[in-house]
């Protein structure tokens, strides 16, 4: 497949434009370095990393700065009871981050610090290709350019690329190349993931104020907004369940979730399993953790990556015998899904 590559000089034009655009208009965020040349928190960096995958810097930042006072240091960190960690996370989504977050602060904490190396980065709990990346640009100042998905919509708009999905990943990781350079490595990687964040958006780009825009092929055309492709999308499957609240005075009996599992190590109501047909109230009240009066008081809808569900809430008062929490404890601590459950405890 053909694909446009710069020459050195276009590429070292397209560098300096973008540069000079960040060094006026970039958010100014506290765990970016300044130079690109290393020499900034790395445990900052990859935990702000960790932390906006699949979620906004807006949604991410409070966490962000929670971590870091609670845990100032990646042996902080390490050092914590996984559950605190866990619930400290609560809210922010895609769970297995926080499990592989503190799975990797004690790998780090126990080689006494991070690696510098992209294949060592890699290697390290819960980081990839992208996250090894981006913190060898911006901590260690390597030559390299993190490709996230601000960075495949700008590249694929700039050349036209008619990937989707995974290979256009690898179109663009490709495309990127002749960018990588060690002069100010971070902040190139930080201003071509600003540019898609703030500039090229995904429905209204502003094309009139880009400075890549007159290298771009689909502004030149006028086809800004077919970029990139989407693959072709799939209904999510529909799952069902029940979530069980069993009250005894301010207190919520609780279970902890098997790690292999989605949600997998919080502390959290029993449930049934989740299945493709509704359950039946005969079946919910046979499958409930104990005997008592349970009353169904409504359904939470939720949507997860891959599916949706509907979770039957059943409330019942009675004894706790084994593990609980209390409710102010739980609203701080559970996942979106359970913590819309306990609204129906009002």
């Amino acid at each position: 497949m053909f694909m446009y590559r710069p020459s050195a000089k276009i590429a070292s034009e397209q560098r300096r434009a973008l540069l000079a655009w960040y060094d006026q208009h970039h958010r100014p965020l506290p765990w970016r370095p300044s130079g690109g040349k290393g020499g900034a928190d790395v445990y900052a960096i990859w935990l702000a990393e960790i932390m906006s995958q699949q979620t906004t810097i807006t949604a991410m930042r409070p966490y962000h700065e929670k971590f870091l006072q609670l845990w100032p240091t990646v042996q902080d960190l390490a050092a914590a009871e996984r559950d605190a960690v866990l619930g400290a996370w609560a809210g922010l989504g895609y769970y297995a981050r926080a499990r592989n977050l503190h799975a990797c602060a004690q790998v780090v904490a126990e080689a006494g610090g991070f690696p510098n190396d992209i294949r060592d980065l890699r290697a390290l709990p819960g980081v990839g290709d992208y996250t090894a990346a981006a913190i060898a640009a911006q901590a260690y100042g390597q030559a390299v350019v993190p490709v996230d998905g601000n960075v495949e919509r700008v590249m694929a708009r700039m050349l036209c690329l008619a990937d989707a999905g995974p290979k256009l990943r690898k179109t663009v990781t490709m495309a990127v190349e002749p960018y990588a350079r060690s002069d100010r490595a971070g902040d190139f990687a930080q201003s071509l993931m600003e540019l898609g964040a703030l500039v090229c958006r995904p429905k209204t780009p502003k094309c009139e104020i880009c400075p890549w825009a007159r290298w771009c092929q689909a502004y030149d055309t006028g086809q800004e907004v077919a970029y990139p492709k989407k693959p072709e999308k799939r209904p999510k499957p529909q799952k069902y369940g029940a979530l069980y609240l069993l009250c005894q005075g301010g207190d919520v009996a609780v279970e902890k979730r098997p790690d292999a599992g989605l949600l997998g190590g919080y502390w959290a109501p029993p449930t049934t399993a989740w299945t493709q047909r509704p359950w039946p109230e005969t079946a919910v009240q046979a499958a409930a953790p104990v005997v008592a009066d349970w009353r169904h008081r409504g359904t939470v809808q939720h949507t997860f990556t891959h599916f949706s569900l509907d979770l039957q809430v059943w409330v019942a008062e009675g004894a706790i015998d084994g593990g609980r929490r209390s409710r102010d404890q739980l609203g701080r601590e559970l996942p979106s899904v359970f913590r819309k459950a306990l609204a129906y405890l009002d």
